[in-house]
């Protein structure tokens, strides 16, 4: 009876103060892209995919819930077994990494019968813990800007930037590490002179990161979105994609051709549409409508984020918040850049929408920890910063 007691205790806590608004986007998004994907898949897979996708949104459920009471200067306390799991997760592709022939050069997931699980993608959020944790510790010190300090959150960053690119050949998710990282050091009063400085040094390297961490696939993919002729001009190679989406979306119009009518979409001409190209999907069947929707949800949750860790008053809670923030901001520019035609086909999925069990189950335990944190009040520690 008692831990009946409790349950319903720690239940009604939920409902009173976890983050429900993160909670109900983040479950109408989920359902929305199910829907997207099925249209998709249905005509031309097993449908295997819709199963691993509702597998892993009740996951991401319950994830969602643990982390919400899961308190998050506990967890950033553990960043140093953070780090050290994120390196080791990313370190098991090279034993069982799916092949470079299976997947378009990458070996960026560990295969489970038809499961797939990808490291690099779950480790963003101990990344963002890590970086958080950091930024804060030197902060507490007065010598956030310091270069010792600074230096040492770009050892961590180049670590695991450079462990995915030679682990994985996966561009696409370590620039996202990139984009979080900006976006966190941006807004945690990291001085601008060191922004000018790190772009200077980067442009410097640019020769040797061209030449000896991308593969000359990488380099297409790059090029492609402003050099088309020099790199693909009959546009059946790494322009394929990108130009069949531009059409799909086109055709769409205001309201679309209706859901499951869609010709290029039905047709199943767009290699893997229901992951990277789900934006797509959207801008033909539903059209214009559908893929305004698409942003507003996703807008919707970047601003939240930002909006509770700006009220948690907690310099650790609005950094992890931000970060999260920064996550879903690559993703989202990244994803329906690329649907475009504007950005590089870099695989990077839409959050949410996307198929992919790995992206969405990071995605609710994101969202868990920014629940989370709203629902503690500021640390002591902190309360004098």
């Amino acid at each position: 009876m008692t831990y009946v007691v409790a349950f319903f205790r720690a239940a009604l806590r939920f409902l009173r103060e976890a983050d429900m608004v993160l909670l109900v986007i983040s479950l109408i998004s989920s359902i929305y892209g199910l829907i997207l994907i099925s249209s998709v898949v249905t005509n031309y897979t097993d449908a295997g995919e819709i199963s691993v996708q509702i597998g892993a949104i009740v996951i991401g459920l319950f994830l969602f819930i643990l982390f919400s009471y899961i308190d998050i200067d506990i967890i950033a306390d553990k960043s140093r077994l953070l780090f050290l799991f994120s390196i080791l997760f990313i370190s098991t592709l090279l034993l069982w990494g799916g092949g470079a022939e299976e997947f378009g050069g990458q070996r960026a997931w560990l295969r489970f019968g038809n499961i797939g699980v990808q490291p690099a993608e779950i480790t963003k959020v101990p990344f963002i813990i890590i970086i958080a944790r950091m930024m804060v510790s030197f902060k507490e010190r007065k010598a956030l800007n310091s270069f010792i300090s600074l230096l040492q959150i770009l050892i961590i960053f180049v670590i695991m930037f450079g462990f995915i690119l030679l682990v994985s050949q996966d561009a696409g998710t370590a620039l996202v590490y990139f984009g979080i990282l900006v976006i966190m050091m941006f807004a945690g009063d990291i001085k601008l002179r060191w922004f000018a400085l790190g772009a200077a040094i980067i442009l410097a390297m640019m020769p040797l990161i061209w030449d000896m961490l991308l593969t000359q696939r990488h380099r297409e993919l790059l090029m492609a979105p402003f050099v088309p002729e020099l790199v693909d001009p009959d546009q059946r190679g790494v322009l394929w994609q990108p130009s069949q989406s531009v059409e799909a979306i086109a055709s769409g119009g205001f309201l679309g051709q209706g859901l499951g009518k869609g010709r290029l979409t039905q047709s199943g001409v767009i290699h893997a549409q229901y992951t990277d190209f789900i934006f797509s999907v959207a801008g033909e069947e539903l059209g214009f409508v559908g893929c305004i929707l698409i942003i507003i949800l996703l807008f919707s949750l970047i601003i939240r984020c930002f909006y509770v860790g700006i009220k948690s008053n907690n310099p650790l809670g609005m950094l992890v918040c931000i970060g999260v923030a920064g996550m879903f901001i690559t993703h989202t520019i990244e994803n329906i850049g690329m649907a475009l035609g504007y950005l590089p086909v870099i695989g990077i999925t839409l959050p949410f929408f996307s198929y992919g069990g790995s992206s969405i189950v990071t995605c609710f335990a994101a969202m868990g920890i920014v629940s989370g944190i709203k629902m503690r009040p500021k640390p002591v520690r902190f309360r004098n910063l």
